[in-house]
């Protein structure tokens, strides 16, 4: 992609007439769409599509997120045919392209850390990602404002941060230097060494578990904070992480403070053209594969015979053959709704119903008629409570208060809004649907609150500057994007219900199906999806043993 001066390519995915496969470029936007219906409607058997003529093992993927991307590019490469079948009109999962009035939103995961993941997917395939794909540095890398106006500026910036840490608390300056020590050591561990490799057995986390101890994995991320610094407001700042991956920082294993080292060895960056532009990178490499993408195609069952995954059902009885199955669908949703009953020993409707889940959110996204050019691209508005707060969200109850995540991706490219505009979105965590909120009456109360609360602080004159609207609730979640209870991360991430007690990279019940995504190893967040995708590496037979 050019400069950010030039006309980005903007990644939108268009329904075509039925029977229609587009594959072109203009110049600001991008066409990969498939309708596989006959005449009538019914969807075509891969014998009339011509598909049966490669010879290939054929891996069926259910789910077009970044973790299935990155599955289907890595079975891609290692001699597999890859079908991902997308339920919805566009690829990317949770990473879909909202465009409305001209804005282009990105629908989801908007903090991309750990560039070297991507760099990998496109290396594999002998390519570089920098030719397809402009990643730009963001500084800060969050501005976090707290509720009585004080202001952290969060960065990678080594000398800015001990400025910033002595402007709050001087005595803590020492504190903060072995805390990212700690998160390093941390990193290497919980990240280099153990991100991307399988807990198939109870061995396998019995041979990590000195290693646990010894970083103090036990430890909630803000208790493992709070041995480090004193200031109130600093520990907050150091502990906010978790919740970026759907968990509460006074719950949530100190692991997780690896992401303080992740991010100041690699940075934040965001894609000119929106984060669309990596789902588009990515299936260009998945179709220079041989890859297929298939929307529009409803998964209703991964069909189980003796045992084994034989590929999948779609909603309207078409059967899709298949030698493996890589789940990208939340693996609650998976197991619960996916696979039939009478093949999970593991993963019971019971043991699925006791498990803990993330929050939900609730994501206003906006666009304004006039720019704010003092707002950061990431800020984080806190509210008058931390620790109450997250225990009204993580107890299932709506508060009358919030802290936001604000994102104003048009502070990098303004090319994703028309000319003096900004697009926004807004994202509040909320209780998921364990709690009784009605959120179809509760909706637009709510988004009134948070659009008050950003006139009163960040963004004057709000009201009278919103140009265009949409919202998502956990509602949405659950129905738009299956996640289980409209919990927008899957899975809590605890400490009992992380590496060998979350849901297997290799399914514990079925032979064959495979998961990736938020709700498995390693975990929620860019990284980690991606990360689940490398694990196919070590549990995926070779292609070569299927042929």
């Amino acid at each position: 992609m050019g400069s950010g001066d030039a006309t980005p390519v903007l990644a939108v995915w268009q329904r075509t007439a039925p029977g229609v496969s587009v594959w072109g470029r203009s110049r600001a936007v991008v066409h990969w769409a498939r309708d596989t219906r006959g005449e009538k409607g019914r969807i075509r058997s891969e014998e009339t599509l011509g598909r049966n003529t490669d010879s290939r093992p054929h891996a069926a993927v259910v789910g077009s997120g970044f973790g299935g991307l990155a599955a289907a590019v890595r079975l891609g490469v290692r001699g597999y045919r890859v079908t991902i079948l997308e339920r919805l009109d566009q690829p990317g999962g949770r990473a879909r392209v909202f465009e409305q009035d001209g804005f282009t939103f990105d629908a989801g995961p908007t903090v991309i850390t750990a560039p070297f993941l991507f760099e990998e997917l496109w290396e594999l395939c002998g390519r570089r990602l920098e030719d397809d794909v402009d990643l730009r540095p963001v500084h800060p890398f969050y501005r976090i404002r707290f509720d009585d106006g004080d202001v952290f500026d969060y960065s990678g910036d080594a000398e800015l941060m001990r400025e910033e840490i002595r402007r709050f608390s001087p005595e803590d300056e020492a504190g903060y230097a072995r805390f990212l020590a700690m998160s390093e050591r941390i990193f290497n561990t919980g990240f280099t060494r153990l991100g991307h490799v399988p807990f198939d057995s109870v061995l396998d986390m019995a041979r990590i578990v000195p290693d646990m101890i010894q970083l103090q994995s036990h430890l909630t991320v803000y208790r493992l904070v709070a041995k480090f610094v004193k200031h109130p407001k600093l520990r907050q700042v150091l502990s906010f992480h978790p919740l970026l991956v759907g968990g509460n920082p006074f719950a949530t294993t100190s692991i997780y403070t690896l992401i303080a080292y992740l991010e100041r060895e690699w940075g934040v960056h965001f894609p000119i053209g929106g984060t669309g532009a990596l789902v588009q990178g990515l299936l260009d490499l998945i179709k220079g594969l041989g890859g297929e993408l298939r929307l529009n195609a409803d998964v209703s069952e991964i069909v189980v015979e003796n045992g084994r995954a034989r590929g999948v059902r779609l909603a309207d009885g078409e059967i899709v053959a298949a030698d493996i199955v890589i789940s990208n669908a939340d693996s609650a949703w998976t197991y619960r709704h996916l696979v039939p009953e009478s093949a999970r020993r593991k993963w019971t409707d019971r043991k699925l119903e006791k498990s803990r889940y993330s929050m939900g959110l609730f994501v206003w996204y906006f666009g304004t008629k006039r720019r704010y050019p003092d707002v950061a691209h990431h800020s984080i508005l806190l509210g008058p409570r931390y620790r109450g707060l997250l225990d009204d969200i993580f107890g299932a109850r709506l508060a009358p208060d919030f802290s936001l995540y604000l994102h104003r991706p048009t502070a990098t490219d303004p090319g994703l809004a028309p000319d003096g505009m900004d697009g926004f979105y807004v994202l509040s965590p909320v209780p998921n649907l364990e709690s009784d909120v009605d959120w179809q009456e509760r909706a637009e109360p709510y988004r009134k609150a948070v659009e008050n609360h950003l006139a009163d602080t960040v963004l004057p004159g709000l009201g009278d500057e919103i140009v265009t609207s949409r919202v998502m609730t956990p509602l949405d979640f659950r129905d738009e994007l299956l996640s289980f209870r409209g919990a927008a991360f899957s899975f809590e991430p605890i400490l009992s219900q992380s590496a060998w007690f979350r849901p297997h990279n290799r399914s514990e019940d079925v032979d064959g199906l495979y998961l990736v995504g938020a709700g498995t190893h390693p975990g929620a967040g860019v990284p980690g999806v991606l990360s689940s995708a490398r694990v196919l590496d070590s549990v995926v037979p070779d292609a070569r043993a299927l042929h």
